[in-house]
């Protein structure tokens, strides 16, 4: 009979709470009840828009083997059963996460940085995946509630475990880093992300190195030899448990080191040479910010003791999440147009790494680059130079038509011939016809901008006009 994740003992001592009547042993942990299945212990979290106490009833109903909820909410849900009470439900779950890390016996490894922690987090996992058990964090779950969900998640049997750790201020990453206690802690690169809140870049480098404090002692740090910050970030490895350092980029002397950096359409081949021997490898994905990326995850392949030939091969199998790159082909009336969806999120580095990408597609004969922009957020005084500082960048990525959303964006606007601005609205609601007007056979499109933009918008629209294709590679000239 297989273990469950957590017995009904386990969940009673760890949570300190009050275990109702008819409460079973639990497979899983949630907070959604949209995503809920039948056997997880649902956590009713208090969130900035929702109680998850008024979610009870439907996670019972789909089948929860539990709901934990508060002292101060329980007496609304007396007849309603299978339920655990507790002072704090998210102290709850930050203690089952505790308690997944204090019995696991797996190799885990933490990832943070201002751009590419998603990334990097699911090449490791499709690489770890495939030399043992591996458990990582569900899309980017990297905050106060993301990490305890994902470490009470952790099967007991995990070899290996990957968690993302993301800040918007300082001090967030060090409790989180503290609970998961990683065997190697990543930092993929310093950018000017989230800079409102910092009164310098130099701050957020300080707040991404606390990540090295939770380092389990003699662990691994794994640094950016390419990244202006990286003298900062080593100090901070200096300062921790890390036994070793380990480095990676195109820097001549790091570790890990990109000799040649190939990116084609829909792929990047890279020439590296790993601790002094050659190793060529190729990625099912374009761009150069992936190609740099995946040295970290090398370097912590090697540091976990994973194997770092199947770690390479892994790599011709990665494929862009949804809204970070995923591409798709539309169907037109006489042919079809490549959307890229990078609708998720937006940084001044992710942005001029998409309009690369967007500029090294293969258009089919009179195709057009168009690129669907909104607003870069939680940039503060220095929003508008950062947007007027993307011109290059749409000119390098050879931009032929550009849609914007947001006042930021203004600032680029200005700067642009006023040919290639086809139209500049407050928001991408007011975008949304006039792109799906615009697209024609041998087309590629972009979609990108930071999440409170909505650019999805965008996406759905396309996707829904032109029907949502398969999954393509880019176009063909």
């Amino acid at each position: 009979m297989t273990t469950p994740l957590w017995t009904l003992e386990e969940i009673a001592t760890v949570t300190g709470g009050r275990i109702g009547a008819g409460v079973v042993p639990a497979s899983g942990a949630s907070i959604d009840t949209r995503t809920l299945a039948p056997g997880d212990l649902y956590f009713a979290i208090r969130g900035d828009v929702h109680d998850g106490h008024d979610f009870v009833p439907a996670a019972l109903e789909k089948g929860a083997s539990a709901a934990v909820v508060s002292d101060e909410k329980a007496a609304a849900f007396k007849d309603s059963g299978r339920l655990v009470v507790v002072p704090d439900v998210l102290e709850a779950m930050r203690r089952l996460g505790r308690a997944a890390r204090a019995r696991s016996q797996a190799k885990i490894v933490a990832i943070t940085g201002s751009v590419g922690k998603t990334g990097t987090k699911e090449a490791l996992r499709l690489a770890l995946a495939r030399q043992g058990a591996t458990h990582a964090s569900v899309a980017s779950y990297n905050n106060h509630w993301g990490v305890p969900l994902t470490l009470a998640r952790m099967p007991r049997e995990s070899e290996f475990g990957v968690f993302e750790i993301g800040m918007n201020h300082a001090e967030e990453i060090l409790p989180l880093t503290a609970m998961v206690r990683p065997h190697v802690a990543v930092v993929t690169t310093i950018e000017p992300v989230h800079i409102e809140f910092f009164r310098s870049i130099w701050g957020i480098a300080d707040a991404k190195g606390e990540i090295f404090s939770g380092l389990e002692p003699g662990g691994t740090a794994v640094l950016n030899r390419d990244n202006p910050y990286f003298e900062r970030l080593r100090a901070h490895a200096l300062a921790s448990p890390a036994g070793r350092i380990l480095t990676f980029g195109e820097t001549e002397g790091a570790d890990i080191r990109a000799e040649r950096i190939v990116v084609k359409p829909d792929l990047s081949v890279v020439e590296a040479r790993v601790f002094g021997q050659p190793l060529t490898y190729r990625i099912g994905m374009p761009g150069r910010h992936i190609a740099l990326n995946s040295l970290s995850v090398l370097a912590a392949a090697h540091a976990l003791g994973a194997d770092l030939a199947l770690t390479a091969l892994a790599f011709s199998d990665l494929k862009p999440p949804v809204g970070r790159g995923e591409r798709t082909m539309l169907s037109l009336r006489d042919g079809e147009a490549l959307l890229i969806d990078e609708s998720y999120n937006a940084n001044p580095a992710s942005m001029r790494a998409a309009l690369a990408n967007l500029g090294a597609v293969e258009l089919a004969r009179h195709g057009r680059r168009i690129a669907v922009l909104g607003d870069m957020k939680e940039l503060g005084e220095e929003g508008p130079a950062l947007h007027e500082g993307l011109v290059e960048a749409v000119e390098a990525g050879r931009v032929d038509r550009l849609y914007a959303a947001g006042a930021l964006m203004g600032h680029l606007v200005e700067k642009l011939p006023k040919a290639k601005v086809i139209a500049h609205a407050p928001s991408s609601t007011e975008l949304v016809e006039a792109v799906c007007a615009d697209l024609r056979p041998g087309d590629a499109v972009m979609v990108k901008g930071s999440l409170s933009m909505k650019m999805a918008l965008v996406v759905k629209a396309l996707k829904e006009r032109y029907g949502a294709g398969q999954t393509s590679q880019a176009l063909k000239g």
